[in-house]
């Protein structure tokens, strides 16, 4: 799904009205008509709603969804912002038609035209829209304030009133905090930015039939991963098949303290379809990875509590192969920093022409010599949280400004980035960015990154592309964890739960 820009969102209004051809006052009923059905399968009809209209085409929404709603004998008392000395068209089309079913529309002008707003109503904020290129202030400020403070539940049409689109708000700025929004065909950039998230609240879309030729040839660099699109990205097993199909892995991964991350990133692997894996360990760990996952091959590291060699003598007498010969090598979970795996990391990148998959201290190795980068085989994946992407870039002062890092820096280096946390993002060399729809915030624990990475190089290993690999491998990874959430909460969630919550269907 497309994230298109405020200017697109219009041309696409535009362009729909025009092609159908279709009024638009009656698309604008058509957007006030989804909002309604999604609102009436969450709240009764004896649900007492107050709703709060601008004087533009988000007050003209308002307006038509108050009359929809009392069409369906809600209890609506219907308050008008008086911001301008204008109104807009389509709001004074629907506000003669409102008058023709409701015996009062009330007008805000100053403080004292506030009404009280009680615990068990819900509010419906319609007073500003994607179109705001300015901070709220004078009563609009006010009616937002008293809106914030109030008990009730707010829900947003299209977009939180004060709320830029897809540009940054400043930290001053006042804007609704609804505990819903319900957009209107698609979803808007500002949608997947953490710092917006008291803005947004649980956001939902409503089909409103816009063109779709429009939106099929709309440029942009932004997406939005569907449960559909990312089924369609999983590749069907031949009968004929065997384990070598399906690639051999190989991972490094763990030291003394940290061979649980090993464990963890080995089993997600195996559960995501790889055919066969070698993981190397540092020698501490062999048992506890051979007990743990008897699927997987070990190849002790000559060190017994750091991962330093390659291809260590006993490791070369035994055949196993360089890592060059397998399909993936996936590096980090519970890596450490020591000097001597610093070494191994700068003799393994200039062996490697097919994409790997880099997490944790491989990245904080990375970021401290940053001469790696260079080194780094193209379309490798790299699976940053954003500490760990600061450190490798540079601190930014909004979240826009941290997009354009990710793209530079993917662009840059030629590289998959999966920038972690909710709607992850995952930037391609082309500057293109796939924001994720699964996850919650159950997965802030310790070890659901070393299960993505499992999960990413197993997918690597089977041939998956790399661009395909990360978004597929973020979505399921995410859904595990909505499954685990769902089952126990996201509060007691650890990351073995992810590994066997993984669905490949």
């Amino acid at each position: 799904m497309k994230i298109l820009s405020v200017d697109q969102i219009h041309d696409l209004d535009q362009s729909t009205i025009k092609s159908e051809p279709i009024a638009p006052i009656n698309l604008m009923e058509r957007a006030a008509l989804a909002f309604v059905n999604w609102f009436a399968d969450r709240f009764p009809d004896t649900t007492p709603t107050k709703i709060f209209c601008g004087l533009g085409n988000n007050g003209g929404d308002g307006l038509a969804i108050a009359r929809l709603l009392l069409e369906r004998e809600y209890p609506v008392e219907v308050h008008v912002v008086r911001y301008a000395p204008r109104e807009s068209d389509d709001f004074m089309h629907n506000h003669r038609r409102l008058k023709l079913v409701i015996e009062t529309i009330n007008y805000i002008e100053s403080e004292k035209d506030l009404p009280a707003i009680r615990h068990n109503e819900v509010v419906i904020d319609a007073i500003l829209g994607s179109g705001l290129t300015r901070p709220t202030e004078g009563i609009v400020k006010t009616t937002v304030d008293a809106i914030n403070r109030a008990p009730a539940t707010v829900v947003a049409v299209d977009i939180a009133s004060g709320l830029y689109a897809d540009q940054p708000n400043a930290t001053t700025d006042v804007i609704i905090e609804p505990d819903y929004t319900v957009s209107f065909q698609l979803p808007k950039l500002a949608f997947m930015l953490p710092r917006n998230g008291p803005y947004v609240g649980d956001w939902h879309l409503v089909d409103i039939r816009l063109h779709k030729r429009f939106i099929d040839q709309a440029p942009t660099n932004f997406f939005f991963t569907q449960p559909h699109e990312a089924r369609l990205l999983l590749h069907k097993r031949d009968r004929y098949a065997n384990k070598g199909t399906f690639g051999h892995a190989l991972l490094l991964a763990g030291s003394y303290g940290k061979i649980g991350a090993a464990v963890l990133a080995s089993r997600a692997c195996l559960r995501s379809g790889v055919g066969l894996l070698t993981v190397q360990i540092p020698r501490c760990g062999y048992a506890i990875l051979q007990t743990a996952v008897p699927e997987a091959m070990c190849r002790p590291d000559s060190h017994q509590n750091i991962l330093t060699g390659l291809l260590d003598h006993e490791v070369s007498e035994q055949g196993s192969p360089a890592p060059a010969d397998y399909s993936v090598v996936g590096i980090g979970p519970g890596l450490g920093k020591a000097p001597e795996t610093l070494t191994m990391l700068r003799q393994l990148l200039p062996t490697l022409s097919k994409p790997m998959v880099i997490d944790a201290d491989a990245l904080n190795l990375l970021a401290e010599n940053r001469d790696l980068l260079s080194l780094l085989p193209p379309n490798s994946i790299l699976t940053p949280h954003p500490k760990e992407f600061e450190r490798l870039t540079s601190q930014w002062t909004h979240d826009y400004q941290k997009l354009t890092l990710l793209r530079d820096f993917a662009q840059q280096y030629q590289v998959v980035v999966v920038l972690k946390g909710a709607h992850s993002a995952v930037a391609t060399p082309q500057g293109d960015v796939h924001f994720n729809a699964t996850g919650n915030p159950g997965l802030s624990t310790g070890g659901t990154g070393d299960v993505l990475t499992g999960v990413l190089t197993a997918l690597l290993a089977q041939g998956y592309d790399p661009v395909e690999a990360a978004v597929l491998g973020v979505y399921a990874h995410g859904l595990a964890g909505d499954t685990v959430a769902e089952e126990r909460g996201p509060i007691g969630m650890i990351a073995s739960d992810l590994v066997d919550a993984l669905r490949w269907r």
